[in-house]
């Protein structure tokens, strides 16, 4: 990281982007921190105001940009839960088309670095488990999941085509299940559901019988993982998840042990195309980067507590 001394980060604003613009600040690079707002928050950066090495632009990276000479660009500019990218289905389609474009662009004039955060969500509903790297995936291009999943996966095949054609040092993340805080409290995503369910003492919505699984990674284990894999240079995706894998019934019952809530457990209809598991094999992560998760899913929702209920005041 010492060779880098300005950064570009897009999504800056949002869960996952302001995490890693603190971890780049901590390393010593300046960083240019780039949100067009549309899912991301201010607040997420609100503590970097009297911080000299950081600048705010706001601006929609589907549009062509530059704000001069960087070392890195980690791409991390798309709406990421359901609850946005059913909403803003054109626009997810678009970040991950134009925006990845112009990204790739700024990295290209400046032969910068260039990290994405890709998605587990290229493997859609698996048939492969765990899902290795080398796994094409089950996705339905067309159901109402497919603004999201085929954004992200047009990205990788425009990043590995400036990689091949333009040499341009580029790197893919597939994020597996993150939660921590500043994730959004009304998003759609299980951990976010749960806690603040839990929290305001409402019933814990389970869709399906709850035997569905999940790998839940703690946001500072993720973004440890990205800055790692962005040092490595290597230029094919990689897994950065926990392996841990849980039912969504039983990360419910943790999360009503750890709240301590006495709410009860109510049962939905599984929404179309919900994957049935997920889970990471991070063989390649291990072995590259010498990464793995060390945070399990109880000590990252109490690591989280404060922030839900710091969420549910507001919301009061």
């Amino acid at each position: 990281m010492a060779q880098w001394k300005r950064v570009l980060i897009t999504g800056a604003a949002g869960f996952l982007g302001s995490h890693l613009t603190d971890a780049v600040l901590a390393e010593g690079a300046e960083v240019v921190g780039v949100d067009n707002l549309c899912t991301g928050s201010l607040e997420n950066l609100a503590h970097l105001k009297s911080n000299s090495k950081f600048s705010f632009e706001q601006q929609d990276i589907c549009k062509p940009f530059d704000f001069g000479q960087v070392d890195f660009v980690f791409n991390f500019a798309s709406p990421a839960s359901p609850v946005d990218y059913m909403k803003l289905g054109p626009e997810t389609l678009r970040v991950g088309s134009d925006g990845t474009v112009n990204a790739l662009e700024v990295a290209k004039k400046y032969g910068a670095g260039f990290l994405h955060a890709s998605t587990s969500e290229c493997y859609g509903d698996p048939e492969q488990h765990p899902q290795k790297e080398t796994y094409w995936g089950n996705v339905n291009p067309i159901g109402p999941r497919s603004v999201y999943d085929e954004a992200k996966r047009f990205s990788e095949a425009t990043i590995m085509a400036y990689h091949n054609y333009y040499k341009v040092r580029t790197s893919m993340v597939r994020i597996f299940n993150t939660y921590g805080p500043r994730l959004q409290p009304n998003d759609g995503r299980v951990i976010s559901n749960l806690m603040m369910q839990a929290l305001q003492g409402q019933d814990l919505t389970i869709y399906g019988d709850g035997s569905q699984t999940r790998s839940f990674c703690f946001q500072s284990d993720l973004v440890r993982g990205i800055v790692a894999l962005a040092k490595s240079g290597e230029p094919l995706p990689t897994n950065i998840g926990n392996p841990e894998e849980w039912t969504i019934l039983d990360c419910a019952k943790t999360v009503l042990e750890v709240t301590g809530s006495s709410s009860k457990i109510v049962y939905r209809p599984m929404p179309q195309d919900d994957p049935k598991q997920r889970k990471p094999d991070i063989t390649k992560a291990r072995t590259l980067l010498g990464w793995e998760p060390k945070v399990n899913l109880r000590e990252g929702l109490e690591l989280s507590m404060d922030y839900f209920k710091g969420r549910v005041a507001a919301s009061a």
